[in-house]
């Protein structure tokens, strides 16, 4: 009988404690920031280009000055856009790590989470440095990809190239600083860490807001890419359908709604948890 009791006492509060933690108010605005500056990047960075080179607004043609900043030159609309991304990913990855830890580090003692912070702090450029190279990876092997889907494989390498590290960014980059790269060595850590990637990213399966925040987006993101190639076969003769631009708002796009959908399954979740633990408090005070 004594055993019982031990077991509940001491077990019980930490699941309770980790399970609550859900920054709803900080990670709502959060999101919308991020998501609202994406927006900006992709639709209003690029019109600097007519600000620096006047020259490339042209008048003759249907559609609106807005739209021909964004149309004329894809290499240049791309490169603003990977510029902006770059500074927005290492922010939001740097804050969804910093979640992770915060949700992590909530069961230990003071001197734990003090060792553990000291930890995190001296490895961050490291692993971002790792992050960066793991992404790097990742955007050539969207450029084969790309390729063997049906993009010009002897034209347009540049912006075929641009493309692919716009998706790694927006798909890779946050996981593999939150996370780490996975490798293939044979201690621990990277066996982890492989098996984390292999359930969130081939099997699916989120057991948390955070594993959500990073696996919805980076879904949406190639889902939405795919997607926005189907125009460019459409026999319209715009602007628009120059290659890659509707891949790349597509898997813009994607990342957004998927960025949303995770933050509104998380809220949802969230609140029917805390309905269930309110409801078993009541229970047991009545009792």
């Amino acid at each position: 009988m004594p055993a019982k009791p031990a077991k509940t006492t001491v077990s019980s509060p930490a699941h309770e404690i980790q399970h609550a933690f859900f920054p709803y108010a900080r990670y709502t605005s959060v999101v919308g920031v991020h998501t609202s500056l994406i927006a900006f990047t992709t639709l209003f960075l690029p019109q600097t280009s007519l600000l620096l080179w006047p020259s490339l607004a042209h008048f003759d043609r249907p559609q609106s000055q807005f739209q021909d900043a964004l149309t004329e030159n894809p290499v240049i609309t791309l490169a603003w856009i990977v510029a902006g991304l770059v500074i927005l990913q290492v922010w939001w990855a740097g804050w969804i790590r910093q979640w992770c830890f915060e949700y992590t580090s909530r069961g230990g003692t003071s001197d734990e989470i003090k060792m553990d912070r000291y930890q995190f702090d001296r490895g961050r450029f490291l692993r971002l440095g790792r992050a960066a190279v793991f992404t790097s990876c990742v955007a050539l092997v969207f450029h084969v990809t790309i390729v063997l889907f049906g993009a010009p494989s002897a034209s347009h390498i540049p912006h075929t190239f641009l493309l692919a590290i716009v998706l790694a960014l927006l798909s890779t980059l946050t996981p593999a600083y939150a996370l780490g790269p996975p490798s293939f060595s044979s201690n621990t850590s990277s066996l982890i860490t492989r098996l984390n990637w292999t359930r969130l990213f081939a099997e699916f399966s989120p057991r948390n807001p955070i594993e959500r925040a990073l696996v919805y987006p980076a879904v949406s993101t190639l889902l939405g890419a795919w997607l926005g190639a189907l125009p460019i076969a459409l026999d319209w003769d715009r602007p628009w359908q120059a290659w890659p631009l509707t891949p790349l708002f597509g898997g813009i796009a994607g990342y957004i709604i998927g960025s949303l959908s995770a933050l509104s399954v998380s809220t949802l979740k969230w609140l029917a948890e805390e309905n269930i633990r309110r409801e078993q408090s009541v229970k047991q005070k009545t009792t």
